[in-house]
C-alpha cells in the first residue's frame, strides 16, 4: 500500500473480530517499524509489552479495563502496552551516540567525536536533562513517534488498531513493569469487524486553526490544489458525517452479530 493511503486508511478501530487471531509475524512487523523510528540522542525510550488477550487471566483482563475502553479491550485479540523508559539515558551514558559517530551518522563536520559525547554531551546536557521537570514529556514525545509507526504499520498489514488508556497500576503488577517506566497507552490490535472506511475520516479542526506561517496568528494557507492531489492519493478521504445512516446500520449489525447492547 502507498504511504499516503496508509495514512488515509487509518481509523481508530473499536470493533474487532474477537475470535480471529493476529499472526505473530504481523505484530513483529509493527515492532520492527517502531524500532526504526527517529529518536533524539538515539536513546529509544519506547518500550512495549505484547499481550495476547486470551492468555490473560479473566480477573486481570477485567481489572485492566477502563470505563471508556472496556469493550475495546475485550474485543481486541492483542494488546501492546507502551511505556517510556526514563532510566535508559543514564544507563547507556552516551554509548548509542558513540555508535552514531562510528557509522558517520553524526559527522565530525558537525563537531561530533567520542570525546565530545563523553566530555560534553552526556555529562553536561543529557544527564542534567534527566533531572529536569520536562524530561518525561520529552521522552514521551519521542515514544509517540515510535508508537505511531507501529500504528500505521498495523493498517499496512491489513489490521485495525486503536490507542486507549489503561489501568497502569494493575498493568505494573501483572506485567512486572520496572519502576522507572512511565505508562503511555495500550495499542489494541486485531482484524477489524467494521468496514475499512468505518464511517469515514473522523472530524478534525480546520487546517488554518492548527498550523501557522512564520509566527502565531498568521495561518498557513491551505492550497486546495494540494488537497485535491491528496484526495487522488487516497490520503484525504470521505469525511464522517453526523447521522450517517449507513454507519448507523453497520453499528446495529455489529451489535447484533457480536451480542453487544445498543
Amino acid at each position: 500500500m502507498e504511504f499516503k493511503e496508509v495514512i488515509g486508511n487509518r481509523r481508530s478501530i473499536r470493533f474487532f473480530e474477537p475470535d480471529k487471531p493476529v499472526e505473530r509475524e504481523k505484530i513483529q512487523t509493527m515492532l520492527e517499524a517502531s524500532r526504526l523510528a527517529s529518536c533524539a540522542v538515539n536513546a529509544h525510550w519506547a518500550k512495549a509489552i505484547v499481550i495476547e488477550r486470551d492468555k490473560l487471566p479473566e480477573d486481570k483482563l477485567e481489572q485492566l479495563k477502563t470505563p471508556v475502553t472496556a469493550l475495546n479491550v475485550e474485543l481486541a485479540p492483542v494488546h501492546i502496552y507502551w511505556y517510556a523508559d526514563l532510566g535508559v539515558v543514564n544507563r547507556i551514558e552516551g554509548s548509542r551516540l558513540r555508535e552514531l559517530v562510528d557509522v558517520g551518522a553524526l559527522a565530525p563536520t558537525h563537531g561530533w567525536t567520542h570525546k565530545f559525547v563523553d566530555e560534553f554531551v552526556y555529562p553536561q546536557i543529557l544527564r542534567p536533562m534527566t533531572e529536569g521537570p520536562g524530561y518525561a514529556v520529552a521522552a514521551a514525545a519521542d515514544c509517540g513517534i515510535a508508537m505511531c509507526q507501529a500504528l500505521l504499520t498495523a493498517f499496512d498489514e491489513g489490521l485495525g488498531a486503536c490507542f486507549s488508556a489503561f489501568n497502569s497500576n494493575i498493568a505494573k503488577e501483572v506485567f512486572n513493569v520496572p519502576n522507572d517506566w512511565v505508562p503511555l497507552y495500550v495499542l489494541l490490535v486485531g482484524y477489524p469487524a467494521e468496514s475499512p472506511a468505518a464511517g469515514g475520516q473522523r472530524p478534525r479542526p480546520p487546517f488554518e486553526e492548527q498550523y501557522y506561517d512564520g509566527a502565531f496568528g498568521t495561518p498557513f494557507q491551505r492550497d486546495e490544489a494540494v488537497v485535491e492531489r491528496l484526495k487522488q492519493a487516497n490520503m484525504i478521504q470521505q469525511p464522517a458525517t453526523p447521522g450517517n445512516q449507513e454507519r448507523m446500520d453497520e453499528i446495529k449489525r455489529l451489535a447484533e452479530r457480536l451480542g453487544l447492547p445498543m
